[in-house]
Formats: structure tokens, sequence, C-alpha cells
């Protein structure tokens, strides 16, 4: 089992969307029958095989054991992953591109990055692993409490002369063999838990 798959086909965004089968990826993190899913769901058993036949279409579950019970063969079937995306790519010409952003500094474009990152490395990802290669990547995730709106533009500053002075000393434009690299760095207010989308968000 995957631990993230990222769906890129738009039926199947539409197949994992569907309320029930979404909650059947959920149950599905661990191998079970649709009898057992039915009593734990408290749904009709032929609803739920309907449901596990479109998602099993699509490649989001796969059958993990088959057992023989008099002269009928129950199938267990199980998750491809545990955790899904849906790519931006899933919605064509409508998805989100950086480049039709004009504001760099909106949460729109940083929006639209991240829609970027995650059809890109997605794109990678199945390509290394039809290969069976190992996809090379940095990730950096951390969070910092600033003071005051003055040392947040300060920081802001120093991080980006940082930045531009490691690029300018590794990127090789006419390196022979080299390969390059999106480097995409964002910064936003981290939500708290008790924030609602009602909420008015606080800018300073």
């Amino acid at each position: 089992m995957l631990d993230v798959d990222v769906i890129e086909d738009p039926a199947a965004a539409v197949a994992a969307l569907e309320p029930v089968r979404s909650r059947l990826l959920s149950e599905l993190a661990a191998p079970a029958s649709a009898a057992a899913l039915a009593a734990r769901l408290g749904i009709a058993r032929q609803k739920i095989n309907y449901h596990l036949r479109a998602l099993e279409a699509h490649g989001l579950v796969r059958v993990a054991e088959t057992r023989r019970w008099g002269g009928l063969t129950e199938r267990l079937l199980v998750a491809s992953a545990a955790s899904y995306v849906v790519s931006p790519g899933a919605l064509g010409p409508a998805a989100a591109d950086p480049a039709r952003t004009a504001d760099r500094l909106s949460a729109s474009y940083l929006i639209a990055l991240g829609a970027r990152v995650v059809r890109e490395v997605s794109d990678l990802l199945r390509r290394a692993r039809e290969a069976d290669k190992h996809l090379a990547t940095l990730a950096i995730d951390t969070e910092v409490r600033f003071r005051s709106p003055a040392e947040r533009a300060a920081f802001s500053q120093e991080l980006t002369r940082a930045v531009t002075s490691l690029v300018a000393r590794y990127h090789d434009e006419s390196a022979p063999g080299g390969r390059p690299h999106r480097l995409v760095i964002v910064a936003h207010p981290t939500p708290t838990p008790n924030e609602t989308s009602r909420k008015e968000p606080t800018c300073q």
C-alpha cells in the first residue's frame, strides 16, 4: 500500500469524492470484505458492492485476499493507498496555474504554487515508480513565531538574500548532465484549532 496516492484521472476523482466511497477508502486501510463493511457502516451489502466495484474499476481498491466458504468465494479488498490527493491536473485547463496569477504576494499565487508542486511531483513519482527508481526530493517544514510585523519583514529579506546567495553558488546553467530542480519557499499564518471558515482573518 502506498503512503499517498495522487488521483489524476477526473473520473477516478469523482468516484473517490462520493461520500460513501470516500468512507470506504478510509475503512479499507486494512483488508475487509463487503459483508464486514456493510455491518460496520450500516449499509446494505448490495450497495457496498456497487460502490466497491466503482472504486475497483478506477484502481483505488484491489483484491488483497480471497477466501472460500463452502461454494462461495469471499473477496477481501484493500485501498491502494493510506491517503489520497486529487491532482489539480484532474481539472484540465481550469487547474490553478501560477503563471495566471500576477500578484506574487497573494494567497492565490501561493495556492497555485502548491497545486503545481502536487501536479509536477506526482508525475515525477509515477514515472520513477514505473522505472523502479527513487525520486530524490527535499522538504523543510517548520514554524516560526514573529514578535512583530517588522521582524517578519526582516526575516523575509534575510531569507531572500540567503536563498539568492545559495542559488548563485550552486546553479550552473551549462553543467554537463546537470538537471534543474524547482525550489519553492512559502510562508503563511498557521491556522489555530478554534479558527472557523466564518471567522474573519487577522491581518497585521
